[in-house]
């Protein structure tokens, strides 16, 4: 009979060292709480067959809520924790004592665990009664006494430890029974303890990853945010489903060329039911909030619903700004920022409803202001911020808001401002479609998607 794995989320920090008012697995990025993007990762693992989260009694009502919000069907029992990070192991083992199960400690501040390492941990345990996970040590390590170096190790024998941490759960218990019993017991991770009182037990070894980082100090904070921005590459290598496109509604703003008509042209050979408005082609700007309004209610006037909105309606002059015109000016910007607001607050009731999907279009400028583009490149900038702060206003209602980045694109607006250019050095409209459809496709909000040449 085939062992159960059992996933225990270690979620009874209180984020003192991150200087939050809330616990650490509390804290939002890419549009979810870090916790609910750790639980999602063994969620969707098929080698996890039951979750239970160790939480401080204190907040296990607000587990209860998340749980229930995100539909979680693996996720059985909410844990007390203790005082100690060990006591939250002990709450778990103690809860499954008695059963043959294989027991994962995971901290649920690491929510970028990949499914490789689960399937490697899984798969190790099959062989193994106790298994790690670690990275190369890649600074020299010394050790020291006092303020004073003592000796430098091995550094090709050293690693750093990460989680999961999996064990087959008499294993553990019969580690720490032994461990409770020593008086001068200091445990820092479960398999130190396994390790330390079962030296017979060999505890072997998975290779973790980079991006597997603990979220302990605020400066993780900006890391862990760009690790979630990498995350998107894994975009380039998804199928495009035809059946969850097929007869879903789709707007899209900026319809009439470029970018924004290759969108519409793949959702509709995806059989998707697709409305574009432009400037050109309907007299829909989407710097004019009614005209917006009005275009998504003609929409849903004929469809009843609407399941994506897409903005890829903008405008560049590449000029210096003493150069540049007022009018040239305020156009640009009601068509860039004031456009992308319009069309966010219009189309925030329909995608309510329908629990939808909104993208917008940022550029490879926004991170650096650079002369020539000081309009077109705030702007942008701006976009992104916007998206990532109405993502997370949204995400309780089920709204996903995402933005595309891509490099350099082959469109008739950068012919207009650049003439032509090598089509090596260009990425193709159909290219920075196929990703957009591709993250309607995905579960990411809050999430810049960067287009590359040689990822596309």
């Amino acid at each position: 009979m085939m062992r159960k794995n059992i996933a225990i989320i270690l979620a009874g920090g209180v984020g003192s060292r991150l200087d939050l008012s809330t616990p650490k697995q509390f804290f939002k990025v890419a549009g979810k709480m870090v916790v609910e993007h750790t639980v999602d990762a063994f969620e969707r693992n098929p080698h996890i067959d039951e979750i239970a989260i160790v939480s401080n009694p204190f907040y296990i009502a607000d587990f209860e809520t998340i749980v229930i919000k995100n539909g979680w069907t693996k996720v059985k029992r909410i844990l007390k924790g203790g005082r100690e990070r060990y006591d939250s192991s002990l709450s778990a083992i103690k809860a499954y004592e008695g059963e043959e199960v294989n027991l994962i400690f995971h901290d649920a501040v690491r929510p970028l665990v990949s499914q490789r390492i689960l399937n490697d941990v899984t798969k190790a345990l099959a062989k193994y009664d106790a298994v790690d996970v670690a990275m190369p040590a890649t600074d020299t390590i010394i050790e020291v006494n006092g303020d004073y170096i003592y000796q430098i190790p091995d550094r090709s024998r050293l690693k750093r430890g990460q989680t999961p941490q999996a064990f087959r759960q008499e294993v553990i218990a019969k580690a720490y029974g032994i461990a409770l019993q020593d008086p001068s017991f200091k445990v820092t991770d479960d398999c130190g303890v396994v390790a330390k009182y079962l030296p017979d037990v060999p505890v072997y070894v998975v290779e973790g990853e980079e991006s597997n980082m603990k979220l302990t100090y605020k400066e993780d904070t900006y890391l862990l945010d760009k690790f979630f921005q990498l995350r998107k590459s894994e975009l380039n290598d998804d199928p495009i489903d035809d059946d969850r496109l097929r007869g879903k509604v789709a707007v899209v703003f900026g319809g009439s060329y470029g970018i924004g008509r290759e969108v519409a042209r793949l959702l509709e050979r995806k059989e998707a039911r697709v409305f574009c408005f432009s400037r050109s082609m309907n007299s829909v700007d989407v710097g004019h909030k009614e005209q917006v309004a009005e275009a998504l209610k003609s929409v849903f006037g004929q469809t009843h619903g609407i399941d994506y909105v897409i903005n890829a309606a903008g405008m560049l002059r590449k000029e210096p700004l003493i150069g540049s015109d007022y009018e040239t000016i305020r156009s640009a910007v009601d068509t860039n920022y004031i456009g992308t607001v319009n069309v966010a607050i219009e189309a925030y009731p329909y995608l309510k409803e329908s629990k939808g999907k909104l993208i917008f279009f940022t550029s490879s400028s926004y991170t650096r202001g650079r002369a020539f583009y000081s309009i077109y490149s705030s702007t942008k900038a701006a976009i992104v911020n916007f998206v990532q702060a109405i993502a997370q206003e949204w995400e309780m209602f089920g709204i996903s808001v995402n933005c595309v980045n891509p490099e350099r694109t082959k469109t008739p607006m950068r012919v207009k401002n650049f003439g032509t250019e090598p089509d090596d050095s260009l990425l193709m409209p159909e290219q920075v479609a196929a990703a957009t459809v591709r993250t309607l496709l995905s579960d990411f909000t809050g999430q810049v998607i960067d287009v590359k040449r040689e990822e596309a």
